[in-house]
């Protein structure tokens, strides 16, 4: 395991981490077999913590026509466009492991269009790789396109809001030069 810092800045926070924090970092040990190192790396601030993790917990685990694959795919394709060390890292083991299919995984790290998709899984992700790369663009046809494969304006939404949090996620880890947990390179292979 590295001894490496989890980030490149110096920020500083109580000594100790609260009690609502250390529960939830037990937790996360509990169910993950780590602390994520995002999460170490927000809580130098209770209050930034909370904000980050309630709305992760919610795009990424709350009520969804979307499945947790899908989502961690959208995650490993905004995160391969915006080439974040961190988030490829930690999403491309969650979708290996969601998965079962360490091939699939990296094919979604590398390039998603080499990976075996459904028409609906393309759609998806085509859709939140050109929101990421050029929002501007996105028209009534891009929308539409996800209509025509099955997914209604909630889903739409929610593919909408998954891809706004990994590329606001990804910038503060590359400003920040977030490191992944090591343990994350050994996962689902």
């Amino acid at each position: 395991m590295s001894n490496a810092p989890v980030i490149a800045l110096n920020l500083q926070g109580s000594a100790e981490f609260s009690e609502t924090t250390q529960r939830y970092f037990e937790k996360c040990q509990e169910k993950l077999g780590l602390v994520p190192n995002v999460l170490i790396a927000y809580a130098f601030d209770d209050t930034k913590l909370r904000a980050f993790t309630d709305m992760y917990n919610d795009l990424m685990l709350g009520a969804s026509a979307l499945s947790k694959l899908e989502r961690e795919m959208i995650a490993v394709v905004v995160s391969s466009v915006n080439r974040c060390f961190y988030c490829l890292t930690a999403h491309g083991a969650a979708v290996r492991q969601l998965s079962g299919n360490a091939m699939f995984g990296e094919m979604m790290v590398m390039n998603y269009r080499a990976a075996p998709l459904s028409p609906r899984q393309k759609a998806m992700l085509d859709f939140a790789h050109k929101l990421t790369e050029r929002p501007a663009e996105i028209e009534e046809h891009d929308r539409q396109a996800l209509r025509d494969v099955g997914f209604s304006d909630r889903d739409i939404w929610d593919i909408a809001s998954v891809t706004a949090f990994f590329n606001m996620s990804n910038r503060v880890a590359a400003a920040a030069d977030m490191r992944p947990n090591d343990e994350y390179h050994s996962m689902a292979r």
